[in-house]
Formats: structure tokens, C-alpha cells, sequence
């Protein structure tokens, strides 16, 4: 087991994870493993990470751009497959089982971590049909989880490649016909969390959260050392940008959660609602098919002027018009800036970048409205140590802030950074965690 472990982990390296973060991936891979039990044969492996949004807040599902990376922190995966259609899921470090089957019928608790893997049973039941094989699937993660990281797509993601392979899912016709590389991929894995349909891969009901395919593109398709930018729905690869070698990410983990299953969903939602009800209006004042807001967004010159007064005129909205052209704003707003940083970014004016991603962070604030008290404070306080840049990212209503710091300082800021949020926030300071990062490799196979 250990020596397995070990070629894992000596994998991840190559592939470009640091090599202290690769040892520790190692005594990932056999916690995992041991969770299997005595029977090892025909072992699979996958790393599965977590994911920073540099920028691109709340721009997914509304066919926005984003600017991602990789964590060096993640899943740690082995599953072996079964000769029924049962799943079972061994969370190797709390000891915590979900069992399940393929059925397009399952039942699926809605407020436990067993909703993302039992999801992803569900919906490759209803999708691929025939004789379909379960697995036995162990993981092992050093992801903060409900942290805004991405730790319950990365699982989606790693369900998802374990049924691929016992049953050979990539190999049939149905997902050649709608899947044809990984930005398609994540695409449907984002059609799987929220329930969508992808090409002609028939939607069910999904998590229960309005997202869009994200997380499951920073995982399936980040670049290590690097930051990519792409265009959603569909998913479209636009340009990597490198992350400076003397920089490194410093996260923090607010303590506050934003579990998808828990308070935040209903929040999280209502930011999607809002976007949906800005297209909606412009749609129902001039006729247009624009299939996202941010294509919307790009139909005329004076588009947003017009955008708002048919907001204020639109008389079905569940919101005010001053929520719905907030949304707008913002969402606008974002589009330009994610641009303008990548932009400020290859040209190594760390300046600029830290001022754009300081106008997200106030716009999240301001106009999108999913910060909290710890995550802006975090954000404010990373800039006056002096991170390069820093901000909230995820869903929001809690998670993560990062800050983008040099190398040499970094042990240094964290330790004063973690100081300052202790006295602050000394409640919440006793549940967060603070680790280091660079952009690292997406997900493999072992």
C-alpha cells in the first residue's frame, strides 16, 4: 500500500504539485487506500483538487469568464469496481460511509456530503443505459470542506471518473455524441450538480444549487503555475496567464461555512434568480433570444442603459428592480475586470492587478451582496499587510479569502494575517485555517 501511495504522490510532482505538498499526498493516497480494506486488487487512483477563483464571481451560470486555478490541496481517490450496481463512499478521515446504487431512482439525502456522489449515481443511471457496474470508492482530503474551495465538486468530479472507468462511459455512444474533451466534460459535470440537461444528456434534479460549471473546469482543466481563463455555457478555453515564480497564494478559511447543502444554498440561489430575472426582462422588452445575461451584455452599445429601464418596467420579477440592476452592474463590471487583470497580469503589473481585484472584491460587497463580515475583513486586512492582491471567491455567505503574496514573506504575513483575524473575529478564528498554495496540477489519474 505504501509504495502505491508513494508512486501516486511521486506522480503528482511531476505533474507539477510541489514536492512537500507531494509527500503529503502520500500519506493521503494510503489513508485512502487502508479505508478500502484487505482487498486491493484492481485498484484505481485519481487526485481530485480544489480550485481558487482568481476572479469571475457568480459569472458561470450567467455565461461569464473567469479566471481559475487549481490548489495543491484536494482528493486523494481509490476506488475498485463491483460486480453489482451498489456504491459505496468511505470518507477515510472522518470514517463516515454513504451507500447507494446506479439507479435513476435513488433517493438522495439533501443535507449530508453523500448528496454529491449519490447525485452523480443518479444521474449516470438515467443517462447511460444497460448493464452498469458500482464501485468501491475511498477518499482522503486535506481541502477545507464548506470553504468555498470546491471540496463538493471535486467529489462530483471524482464520482464521476470512477463510474467512467469500471463501466467504460467515455467509450460509449451516447457520451461521444455529447462529450468531446474535458471542457466538455465539466460542462456536464455541471449540468450533473445543478440538474440541467447537457446536449442530449437528460437533466434530473442535481444538488440543489443553481451554479454552473466553474469548479468542475478549474479541476478538470487548470494549468499548474498558471491561471486559465475561460468563457461559460458553453464551457470555452480563452487564454493561460503565468502566475509570477516569486508569488505564492496564502488562504484563509473564514470558519464560516458555505455548505451548498446548508444555509448558503437558498442565498446562493437567489444571486442566480436575480441574473435570471434581468434576462428575462430583457427578453420580454425586445424580443431577444440572448440564451445568457452576459450575452445580453454584448447585443448593443447602450445595452445596460436599456437593460435597466426594462428591469424598472418588468412587473414579474420576485425582486426589486434595484436587486435585478445591481446584478447587471455587477456582473458587467466583472466581465471587464477579469479581462483587465488577466491583462495586467501578463505584463507583471502587480499594481493593477491588486486594484481590479480590490473593485471585485467591493462590487462582491456593494452590489452582488455575498460577503459576510469575516471574509471582508480578511480580504481588507491581506491588503493592508501587503498582499499583492486579495479577495472572497466562491459562492459566498462565508468560504475563503485569498492573497497573493511573495514567497519570501509568506510565513511571515500568514502569521500576522492569522493575528489579525484572531482578534477580530476570535470566535470564528478558532474554526478557520490558514495554508499555503501555488496553482497546481488539475486532476489525473494515478
Amino acid at each position: 500500500m505504501s509504495q502505491s501511495a508513494d508512486v501516486l504522490a511521486s506522480r503528482l510532482v511531476g505533474a507539477g504539485l510541489s514536492a512537500a505538498e507531494g509527500e503529503a499526498k502520500a500519506s493521503l493516497f494510503a489513508g485512502a487506500l487502508a479505508a478500502l480494506g484487505p482487498s486491493t486488487t484492481d485498484v484505481r487512483a485519481w487526485w481530485v483538487p480544489g480550485r481558487i477563483e482568481f476572479l469571475g464571481k457568480h459569472t458561470d451560470y450567467a455565461g461569464g469568464r473567469s479566471l481559475l486555478c487549481a490548489t495543491e490541496r484536494g482528493f486523494a481517490v481509490v476506488a475498485i469496481p463491483r460486480g453489482d450496481r451498489r456504491i459505496r463512499v468511505h470518507d477515510a478521515c472522518s470514517g463516515e460511509r454513504a451507500d447507494g446504487e446506479l439507479s435513476a431512482d435513488l433517493v438522495i439525502p439533501r443535507d449530508h456530503w453523500s448528496n454529491y456522489p449519490l447525485t452523480v449515481c443518479r444521474r449516470v443511471a438515467r443517462n447511460f443505459s444497460g448493464q452498469l457496474r458500482g464501485v468501491d470508492l475511498a477518499f482522503a482530503s486535506d481541502l477545507p470542506s464548506a470553504a468555498g474551495l470546491s471540496s463538493s465538486s471535486a467529489l462530483i468530479v471524482a464520482t464521476f471518473l470512477a463510474l467512467d472507468d469500471a463501466n467504460g462511459l467515455s467509450e460509449r455512444a451516447e457520451y461521444g455524441e455529447a462529450i468531446r474533451g474535458a471542457e466538455d466534460l465539466a460542462g456536464y459535470l455541471g449540468a450533473v450538480e445543478n440538474g440541467q440537461s447537457y446536449r442530449r444528456l437528460t437533466g434530473d434534479h442535481g444538488v440543489g444549487t443553481l451554479g454552473g460549471s466553474q469548479d468542475h473546469t478549474a479541476i478538470l482543466c487548470a494549468r499548474s503555475g498558471a491561471l486559465v481563463q475561460y468563457a461559460f455555457a458553453p464551457v470555452r478555453f480563452e487564454r493561460e496567464v503565468a502566475l509570477p515564480d516569486e508569488h505564492i497564494f496564502v488562504i484563509a478559511a473564514s470558519g464560516v461555512a458555505a455548505a451548498k447543502t446548508g444555509s448558503a444554498r437558498e442565498q446562493y440561489n437567489r444571486a442566480a434568480e436575480r441574473a435570471v430575472a434581468a434576462l428575462r426582462a430583457w427578453r420580454s422588452a425586445t424580443g431577444s433570444a440572448a440564451p445568457t445575461l452576459a450575452a445580453v451584455l454584448t447585443e448593443a452599445p447602450n445595452v445596460v442603459e436599456r437593460l435597466h429601464v426594462a428591469v424598472e418596467r418588468c412587473s414579474d420579477s420576485p425582486f426589486s428592480p434595484a436587486l435585478v440592476r445591481d446584478r447587471v452592474d455587477q456582473l458587467r463590471a466583472e466581465l471587464e475586470i477579469v479581462q483587465a487583470a488577466g491583462d495586467a497580469l501578463a505584463r507583471g503589473d502587480v499594481g493593477r492587478l491588486g486594484a481590479l481585484v480590490d473593485q471585485s472584491q467591493a462590487n462582491a460587497e456593494r452590489l452582488l451582496g455575498n460577503q459576510v463580515a469575516e471574509t471582508i475583513e480578511l480580504a481588507r486586512s491581506a491588503r493592508e499587510l501587503g498582499a499583492v492582491a486579495a479577495s472572497a471567491f466562491g459562492a459566498g455567505f462565508g468560504g475563503s479569502v485569498y492573497a497573493l503574496v511573495r514567497t519570501s514573506e509568506a510565513d511571515v504575513f500568514r502569521g500576522r494575517w492569522v493575528e489579525q483575524y484572531s482578534k477580530a473575529f476570535p470566535a470564528r478564528a478558532a474554526n478557520a485555517s490558514f495554508f499555503m498554495t501555488r496553482a497546481g496540477p488539475c486532476a489525473l489519474r494515478g
